[in-house]
């Protein structure tokens, strides 16, 4: 099985961070043992570590994949 390489974004000074995000494929991902085609979409967060913390910005990232996962979410 081969995989494809996770894109990254270079952060351009003023900025601290940029979210590269990737095209939505379909891709085998197992579930209950089970292989089945999922569509999947990479998403990669690039942090200079002296403005943010790195914990915040994993925090960050948790939130936003799990805004992605439940979009209605957001109407919360």
């Amino acid at each position: 099985m081969t995989t494809r390489p996770t894109s990254t974004a270079n952060i351009n000074p003023p900025q601290s961070a940029i979210l590269a995000v990737g095209a939505v494929r379909q891709e085998p991902v197992v579930r209950n043992g089970r292989l089945k085609p999922r569509h999947v979409m990479r998403v990669t967060l690039s942090v200079d570590h002296r403005p943010i913390d790195g914990a915040v910005a994993a925090a960050w990232m948790r939130t936003f994949l799990d805004l992605l996962a439940h979009p209605l979410r957001i109407l919360a």
